[in-house]
């Protein structure tokens, strides 16, 4: 350094987002079981950082998670027709007001497991302002994806539910018809852990019903994804959990 000259410090932007998206969740009902319908508001603060220089374009972006709000709940008669829910879905998600959602389209999470996968075909065959997602449900301990469908464990769907109440991130509005019926449902599923490290799952479709709660916890999970929350990780084909 000669005299004279001075250190200087780049000079830093930060600019300050808030963004909300919309996740639906979708679980099928077979013919004992209701099929119901969670829409969830997430919505997030970003938060980018940027030198004020021309040879350095990098940026730091900061994506916080601030709210899960479940907005509105819905729950087919039993027996009702598949083509006939798929039609409902369709008419929700293409009368949803734009203002509800920023840069992105919202995601709906569809339950592709047993039939789901002829309903998965069915949506397919529509227009509509979604992104779709077929999710299976497993009883495995990673999440995997294959072809655009995600391979999700019950305890991540389950977790995720738990801790989002638990940290006071998931919110459900006391409104709802279905708001009750949720809570419900919330309180009769019980997870333990055998001795065999294998998870079983009470009223998980088993006596008692538990199709508001996953549908709502197929929304949420995939609220929660980092490739969803703004933050990059690897192109892979196989994610650790995190429960």
């Amino acid at each position: 350094m000669f005299l004279g000259d001075e250190e200087r410090e780049t000079p830093v932007e930060t600019t300050v987002k808030t963004e909300k998206s919309l996740f639906i969740g979708l679980d099928l009902g077979q013919a004992q079981d209701f099929s119901a319908l969670a829409i969830i508001e997430c919505v997030r603060v970003v938060t980018t950082t940027k030198e004020a220089d021309e040879e350095n374009s990098s940026a730091n972006t900061k994506d916080e998670l601030t709210n899960l709000n479940c907005i509105h709940l819905q729950r087919w008669q039993l027996r009702t027709s598949y083509p006939s829910i798929v039609a409902d879905t369709v008419r929700m998600l293409n009368g949803l007001a734009p203002g509800r959602f920023i840069d992105r389209k919202p995601v709906l999470c569809v339950d592709a497991t047993g039939c789901g996968a002829a309903v998965i075909d069915l949506f397919k065959l529509e227009k509509f302002n979604a992104e779709l997602l077929p999710i299976l449900i497993t009883g495995g301990a990673t999440v995997s994806e294959e072809h655009g469908t995600f391979r999700v464990p019950k305890r991540d769907l389950v977790g995720v539910v738990q801790v989002g109440l638990q940290n006071r991130m998931l919110k459900i509005a006391e409104s709802l018809d279905l708001a009750e019926t949720l809570s419900r449902e919330l309180q009769n599923f019980t997870v333990k852990i055998t001795d065999s490290a294998n998870d079983i799952y009470g009223a998980w479709r088993e006596g008692t019903h538990d199709d508001i709660l996953l549908a709502v916890a197929l929304a949420v999970w995939k609220a929660n994804q980092p490739v969803f929350r703004g933050i990059p990780i690897r192109r892979s084909k196989s994610y650790q959990t995190y429960w």
